[in-house]
């Protein structure tokens, strides 16, 4: 097969799904980058990380991953002749592969870097697009899979294979004489993007019509946001009864899960949303891409911010929830809960420190998802913000505002009802909210 036979454009268009290997030794690299001031992360756990990235990808058998101290970056080959030589006898005696690079690798070095260790070479984004790839399961996630990776391949076309490089003649319709390969492959990546988007903004246009409907039953939206594996789906289980994927393992929930439920004692009712979770350097496109699967935090009466305390970097977890959240344009306005779930991990005296430390924190609740300890308390505040401005109010009715009437039936907002000469007198129990809502009926 020549180098020009290598390239397989069916696949690139398909995106990441179609090109996931299978049952592949894999091995982890995480380039520690020096940089003035230190590093935000400590080199090992994100290692850690990445390799829980490479474990979330069936397929995949990861053997093992190494932390490389780079002082610089190569512009070539991303790494040293020296490293380069080392890993190339360490992947050949494992019969490694696929290489994960834990960061951004430019086309130029990942072609270099396959040539001298004779593997395929997947960075961070690469990666994280094939997880996503696996777990879409709504169509709209399937769709904006596909465009994140379409973005992400159209970068690559630069100078990542040789034969794009070649000139081609046209036939008039697709392309003119001259035109490179590169551009027309560039060409097609661009319309296939707008072929998704078109069926993007279909979908997209459903969700708008759910959320209208739900609007003619506004019940508080509640939100679960977290970084990747932080116990959201556990959590969103423990208070629905459902059944929602929940695994120890990275991106284990990709497509947003909603659920209507009466909070327990005799909460109210309310819509819990379960989200994607974060994670540290996310790419742009992806960012940008999954925007909508994020749509309900945009809305949602409360936050919760549910954090796993028992992890050693978890500020820095919450750190980059908050940064993410900051992008998305969610306001100050919108009241949060600080979850610090998995207590269970810790041994009893650090436990009951942290116990202690979030009982002194207004909005902190310390509790584990799995145990149910600390959950009661979690759903008692949550009701409380949700209801505590509700008021008994009286208010005169005309028989003619049926359609009101229904509204506040629908609701469940009357206490009691009399019937006048004009009308009905209703007693009603509401928030603040309701008031308006009820209030912009016409």
């Amino acid at each position: 097969m020549t180098e020009e036979d290598d390239f397989d454009f069916d696949a690139l268009r398909g995106g990441a799904q179609d090109t996931r290997v299978r049952d592949t030794r894999a091995w982890v690299l995480h380039p520690d980058i020096w940089k003035s001031g230190g590093n935000a992360r400590k080199p090992d756990l994100a290692l850690e990380e990445a390799e829980a990235l490479g474990h979330a990808l069936p397929g995949l058998e990861v053997l093992g991953g190494t932390v490389v101290r780079l002082p610089k970056v190569h512009p070539g080959k991303l790494f040293g002749k020296g490293k380069i030589a080392e890993l190339k006898a360490q992947f050949a005696g494992s019969d490694i592969e696929l290489v994960l690079i834990d960061g951004p690798v430019s086309p130029v070095q990942q072609r270099n870097l396959e040539k001298e260790w004779g593997v395929k070479i997947l960075d961070r984004t690469g990666l994280i697009l094939e997880i996503f790839s696996d777990r879409a399961a709504t169509r709209e996630g399937v769709l904006q899979v596909e465009m994140a990776a379409l973005s992400y391949q159209r970068t690559r076309l630069v100078r990542a294979w040789t034969h794009l490089e070649r000139q081609r003649g046209g036939l008039g319709f697709v392309g003119g004489p001259g035109e490179t390969q590169i551009e027309a492959d560039r060409r097609a990546i661009d319309t296939q993007l707008v072929r998704l988007r078109r069926q993007l903004e279909k979908v997209a246009k459903t969700r708008t019509l759910h959320r209208a409907a739900r609007a003619k039953v506004p019940f508080p939206i509640v939100a679960l946001v977290g970084y990747t594996n932080a116990g959201k789906s556990t959590l969103f289980n423990t208070l629905t009864g459902a059944e929602v994927m929940a695994k120890d393992m990275l991106f284990a929930t990709l497509d947003p899960t909603m659920r209507r439920i009466a909070l327990p004692g005799g909460g109210p009712e309310v819509i819990l949303s379960d989200t994607v979770g974060f994670i540290s350097d996310l790419p742009t496109e992806l960012v940008a891409a999954f925007r909508a699967t994020l749509e309900e935090v945009l809305s949602a009466d409360v936050i919760c911010h549910v954090r796993d305390i028992s992890h050693p970097e978890t500020e820095a977890q919450k750190a980059d929830v908050e940064a993410i959240l900051d992008s998305l344009k969610v306001g100050a306005d919108v009241p949060r809960i600080e979850i610090w779930n998995k207590i269970d991990l810790m041994d009893p005296e650090e436990r009951a420190a942290l116990i202690t430390r979030a009982e002194r924190t207004e909005d902190v609740y310390a509790l584990s998802a799995i145990t149910g300890e600390g959950m009661q308390a979690l759903v008692d505040r949550l009701g409380e913000m949700l209801t505590g401005d509700a008021r008994v109010e009286q208010i005169d009715l005309p028989y003619a505002e049926g359609r009101k009437r229904a509204w506040l039936h629908e609701h469940g907002l009357i206490e009691n009802e009399d019937k006048g000469e004009e009308g009905y007198r209703l007693t009603l129990r509401w928030t603040a909210r309701q008031r308006a809502e009820f209030d912009a009926l016409t």
